[in-house]
């Protein structure tokens, strides 16, 4: 389902795994099972990586932003399968350029740049039977949101409640640093594009439909994206 002004999952809620994890109850990270995947590439001292990025070049990218109202801490690269850094890709479409897509299949989102190329995102999203396609854009933008719990996600997780009026900005806050509201014909659906401080939860499908970027890439996003953006969502 929706994730609420929050992701309900977020981290995202992660289905509330930051929460899940910093609170031991909920979290949109959910619990990810731990999608290490892959790291062996990066576990090689400074070697570069399969997608050529070498470790040093990830944990800059990746690195401390202390500059934010709440200081952002690294990710821990090496619990990111490669392929999903940030990366300029080829990548054909009828979009326009600037348009968000979303590819839950393989983990993805887009940003469609000029020229056939686009800015590729490793990305979590809904876990099985909570994922969602079709066309939306950015009603709004928040940096560091208040996030409320929906009435069923109290209702299925009672320890949510004394979140119900809000649960301020900040490193634990389901919604993160950033985040991208969706809407349709007017309406917010209650699905966000969201940050994510769990390197783990990037390449699973772990939220009730919202999509997590990790921080750094999400700021990146938020930065060059408009309010009114086209966002579409693949089939998965």
């Amino acid at each position: 389902m929706i994730i609420d002004d929050s992701n309900a999952d977020a981290r995202k809620m992660h289905e509330i795994a930051l929460l899940q994890r910093r609170t031991g109850l909920l979290n949109r990270r959910s619990f990810l099972a731990g999608s290490a995947a892959g790291l062996g590439a990066l576990g090689l001292g400074g070697c570069a990586t399969s997608d050529g990025m070498s470790l040093a070049e990830a944990q800059k990218l990746y690195g401390p932003v202390p500059e934010e109202k709440f200081p952002i801490p690294a990710i821990d690269v090496t619990h990111v399968d490669p392929k999903y850094f940030r990366k300029t890709v080829r990548y054909e479409t009828k979009e326009a350029p600037g348009t968000v897509i979303v590819d839950p299949g393989n983990y993805y989102v887009y940003r469609v740049e000029d020229g056939g190329n686009a800015t590729r995102y490793g990305a979590n999203v809904g876990r099985d039977g909570f994922r969602w396609k079709g066309d939306a854009y950015v009603g709004r933008k928040s940096e560091w949101a208040t996030w409320t719990p929906p009435k069923e996600m109290i209702k299925r997780q009672p320890e949510a409640a004394k979140y119900a009026r809000g649960m301020p900005g900040g490193l634990d806050n389901p919604l993160g640093a950033r985040t991208l509201h969706l809407y349709q014909n007017g309406a917010y659906t209650l699905y966000t594009i969201y940050a994510s401080l769990d390197a783990e939860s990037i390449g699973n499908g772990i939220t009730s439909g919202c999509i997590g970027l990790l921080t750094q890439d999400m700021i990146h996003l938020y930065n060059n994206t408009p309010v009114k953006t086209k966002v579409v969502v693949l089939p998965a």
